[in-house]
């Protein structure tokens, strides 16, 4: 292990111990992940993918509430590299959280060690590369947060749990789909859709009159998907951390970000059956199948696949707004989810972002109310705890869509600590829009065609049941509303889940703040920070 890899090792490990001493109480659980190219070949050429540990996708964290996570990030790569932890709220630690606006990026042949605690977490995540367009090729895999052994689960026990990871997918190296987008042009289609990073060869063996969990989540770059079991009902439990009404569903939308865990009852004849992710609002739809095998079948799973919707836009918002909060079940903590009254909680401040298509200096760009955002040298952040001047200031982007032409800025909108907001999604273009917020969840309370104004919130609004989650979908012309109480101090990425628009600006950062200067509301800044930009060296 060369030197610029020993020295950022030794602080994590001197960080990790400070925190160990404070929070001892907690389970400490060690990663260590080891980023590199590799051949890989999901579409049966071989091309080069990213790998973590040589694995593609990469390996699934396993862990239970409150434990502290340790992931050590050896970067092999040719240029530098970052990992997010989509849906880990990273409580008081916007440090952690793997973005180029609370982090320096890992530099080539170097690593840097994560510390996080899944607070008050239970639920199906995911990490991936969060820089450049990575992602593209590999990095990904799963997080998967339990709950505590002495905190009741409103379901019956599952005899095993299987992690299913959607991707779309491309034959281009990450490198050429990133030239794409630099030269103003839009990317083309995936060429497939992957699950676990196969098109059609992944097996899961069951027994007959079993109940199995399956864990969801979509990981694509640019695509909804809809995924189904042939002769199968899902039963919806838990979506993003939230205990749900336990519906049945044939089918479910799983749009870019999200995540769901379904349970499934194996009663059907002793055979195997087709599992289907296929792409929604896409032409032409591209699916993808894995195999359900009941273990002693000597059938293969035949044709036709089940039913799955295309592009019914209504049939999906419809679907959407029947997946609610189980009011009486716990999550990751012993009281019921329902005793938050979120819906009579008074609303501080509303905000709504229009997300646009801009042409900005002859290319292609995407904008959040006029502003497409650029990531400046210096992360947000580190500029903010050290008082940097010229990085960012507040007035950069406006609470509701202005009628100015676009610009190119790093736009922070800054909320006082446990604000309660309202932020309307409103989406004007014919494309569907995926929207994910960093270090908190949100209620997910209002889906609407055409323009919102405040007079739909009667009519539309969920205020008793809508469950909370990370990442919510914005359907072509439409809007979305979500309630969000900002309890978590720090600077949090708002930001397009979906990834060419994400890169090419629709995205924005929420600083959280009080004058309060204390490890109860935020810690400080890791021992073994990386430094970067205009960033002192010590």
């Amino acid at each position: 292990m060369n030197q610029a890899i020993i020295r950022p090792f030794y602080l994590g490990l001197l960080a990790w111990l400070c925190v160990f001493f404070v929070k001892a109480e907690d389970p400490y659980k060690f990663f260590t992940f080891e980023v590199t190219y590799g051949q890989i070949s999901p579409l049966g050429v071989s091309q080069r993918g990213i790998l973590i540990n040589g694995k593609f996708p990469g390996p699934t964290i396993d862990c239970i509430t409150n434990d502290n996570v340790i992931v050590n990030v050896i970067n092999k790569l040719d240029e530098p590299f970052l990992l997010t932890w989509n849906g880990i709220k990273q409580r008081k630690s916007s440090w952690q959280d793997g973005v180029l606006g609370t982090n320096c990026p890992i530099p080539p042949n170097s690593n840097w060690t994560y510390q996080m605690q899944m607070k008050d977490q239970i639920g199906t995540y995911s990490y991936f590369p969060s820089i450049k367009m990575h992602r593209a090729v590999g990095g990904f895999g799963a997080i998967n947060v339990r709950a505590r052994a002495v905190i009741f689960v409103p379901y019956l026990k599952p005899v095993e749990e299987f992690t299913l990871l959607i991707s779309d997918w491309w034959k281009s190296d990450h490198k050429t789909l990133q030239q794409t987008l630099d030269s103003g042009n839009t990317l083309p289609m995936a060429d497939a859709l992957l699950i676990n990073g196969h098109v059609q060869s992944t097996s899961f063996t069951t027994q007959k009159g079993q109940r199995y969990m399956f864990r969801v989540s979509n990981v694509a770059l640019t695509t909804s998907i809809n995924f189904r079991i042939q002769n199968h009902t899902l039963t919806l439990v838990e979506t993003e951390g939230s205990h749900t009404l336990q519906e049945s569903y044939e089918s479910l939308d799983i749009h870019v970000g999200q995540s769901a865990s379904f349970l499934v009852n194996l009663n059907a004849p002793l055979k195997d059956y087709f599992i289907v992710a296929s792409t929604r609002f896409t032409k032409p739809v591209l699916t993808a199948t894995a195999t359900l095998h009941y273990d002693g079948s000597t059938t293969k799973a035949s044709l036709p696949l089940p039913w799955g919707p295309t592009y019914e836009i209504h049939w999906s918002m419809k679907q959407a707004r029947t997946i609610r909060w189980n009011l009486t079940a716990n999550a990751a903590r012993p009281n019921p989810q329902g005793s938050y009254h979120y819906g009579t909680i008074p609303v501080t401040r509303t905000v709504v972002l229009a997300n646009s298509a801009v042409n900005i200096n002859g290319k292609l760009r995407y904008a959040v109310n006029q502003v497409s955002y650029a990531n400046p040298e210096t992360p947000l952040k580190i500029a903010d705890f050290y008082n940097i001047p010229g990085v960012f200031h507040l007035s950069s982007i406006k609470d509701s869509p202005p009628s100015t032409p676009p610009v190119i800025g790093a736009s922070v909108m800054g909320f006082t600590l446990h604000d309660f907001v309202e932020i309307v999604f409103q989406n004007n273009e014919g494309s569907i829009q995926s929207w994910h917020l960093d270090g908190s969840d949100f209620w997910a309370v209002g889906f609407g065609s055409g323009q919102w104004n405040a007079t739909l919130r009667k009519r539309f609004y969920n205020l008793n049941d809508a469950t909370t989650r990370h990442t919510v979908q914005v359907y072509p012309n439409s809007w979305s509303a979500i309630l969000v109480s900002m309890d978590n101090k720090g600077m949090w990425n708002l930001r397009s889940a979906i990834w060419p628009r994400r890169y090419l600006g629709q995205e924005l950062y929420t600083k959280v703040w009080n004058d309060e200067k204390s490890s109860r509301t935020e810690y400080e800044i890791p021992l073994n920070a990386l430094r970067c930009g205009k960033a002192p060296l010590n």
